[in-house]
């Protein structure tokens, strides 16, 4: 056999040999790579990291966590609303004449019948004065009369005049008294003429800027008034709900619950509490909805005619309900689920049935029982049956009970996808 054929020969065993020892390796057949120990030990090892990658038990999941709970739910219904004053009156001179003085500052709290204004009152104190004395003249003419009255009704009684005279007499005497009546009513008129000078405030409530100044002629035809007063204590709430709330409001409000909570612009300070007056009696038929009107004492003054505010209607309480954070319902091609901590330290996922829902939390009907931990956040790695590991918000780990790894404490936070399913 010649040098090249030998090389050949030599190379191919070298090749096959190689093989054979690879193949040997991967069957883990070969000592000291992968034994019967290897495959007991590094195989289940290997195994349970493949598990891991597929269905999350290598490294631990971080999570946030929290227990499911008894609480009484509120269900209520948010609207914006706008607040107006219990009542507004433009304030105006009932007569002509020089404004004298304003009685009154500006933002200043007036009672009914407070001074407001006061107009020059001569000309109608002066027309006052001049009813006074015709009546009293006529007053003294009807005296006269009711004395010949009685002298005629002397001579007639012993024929020593006519009965038309004395009829006549009587006449004038009734004419007289209807004079003094007439007379009578001038004077209450000018009197009440003359109090017109004297404005006063018609309402309790809160002066505005006033509108006028002192010195200017008023009249009674002029639209722009002396003042605003507007009552703000009480005050209302006006808001529409749609139409097809309106059977559940009526009910609420029928059954004294129908509460009604004034929120700021964050929807969750609460400005005021009041309760539901008015449902209108006609829903508007371009928008579909109900006009509604709240009242509140509104003591402290958090509300303020003209502004618009959050609406939140108490219509009932679900009594002992088991809830649990928002962010824990998940949804996904099977409808909701969670993800329940187990004692082995495992989140096992359960479809649930939910009820009442808001921003912080919701109601289980079914599938989780009060007591048992939720998964909060943490959704992107986690699967059926992961290894978890509970942290708080602050990234510490929190430590179940026994050395194991989950735990039912954690703060809602949200993991999941703008669509609701698990990232």
């Amino acid at each position: 056999m010649s040098r090249p054929d030998r090389r050949i020969l030599v190379a191919i065993g070298v090749l096959v040999l190689s093989l054979i020892i690879g193949s040997v390796y991967r069957a883990g057949y070969l000592p000291g790579f992968r034994g019967e120990k290897g495959v007991d030990e590094g195989g289940r090892h290997n195994r349970e990291g493949g598990e891991g990658e597929a269905g999350g038990r290598g490294a631990p999941v971080s999570v946030t966590a929290a227990s499911a709970r008894l609480a009484d739910v509120p269900v209520t219904i948010d609207a914006v609303g706008t607040v107006q004053a219990l009542n507004t009156v433009t304030v105006r001179t009932q007569v002509d004449g020089r404004l004298l003085r304003l009685a009154f500052i500006e933002g200043q709290d007036v009672h009914k019948d407070d001074i407001i204004a006061e107009i020059d009152p001569a000309l109608y104190r002066a027309q006052y004065e001049q009813v006074l004395a015709k009546k009293a003249q006529d007053e003294a003419n009807l005296a006269n009369a009711r004395l010949d009255r009685e002298r005629y009704q002397r001579l007639v009684e012993g024929k020593f005049l006519s009965q038309q005279q004395y009829s006549t007499q009587k006449a004038l005497v009734q004419q007289l008294e209807a004079q003094v009546r007439a007379d009578q009513a001038a004077i209450d008129s000018a009197k009440t003429t003359l109090d017109y000078a004297t404005i006063r405030a018609p309402i309790d409530g809160r002066a505005g800027i006033r509108l006028v100044d002192v010195g200017n002629l008023l009249r009674a035809s002029d639209q722009n008034g002396i003042v605003v007063i507007t009552q703000i204590k009480p005050i209302y709430v006006m808001f529409t709900l749609p139409q097809q709330s309106l059977a559940a409001v009526q009910k609420a409000k029928n059954e004294g619950v129908a509460q009604v909570f004034a929120l700021g612009q964050d929807n969750a300070t609460q400005l005021a509490k009041g309760e539901l007056a008015v449902v209108d009696n006609q829903i508007d038929q371009l928008t579909g909805t109900v006009r509604l009107k709240a009242v509140f004492q509104n003591e402290d003054l958090s509300l303020w005619p003209g502004q618009f505010v959050n609406v939140r209607l108490m219509l009932e309480t679900i009594k002992q309900a088991t809830v649990t954070p928002s962010p824990a319902v998940q949804r996904g091609p099977n409808g909701a689920f969670v993800y329940v901590l187990g004692e082995d330290g495992l989140a096992h996922m359960r479809s649930v049935t939910t009820g009442r829902q808001d921003e912080a939390l919701v109601v289980i009907l079914s599938g989780v029982k009060p007591g048992e931990t939720v998964v909060v956040s943490g959704f992107s790695r986690l699967s059926d049956g992961a290894k978890v590991r509970v942290i708080d918000n602050g990234g510490s780990e929190n430590a179940g009970a026994g050395g194991r790894e989950s735990s039912g404490k954690g703060r809602p936070t949200s993991d999941t996808r703008s669509d609701g399913a698990p990232r």
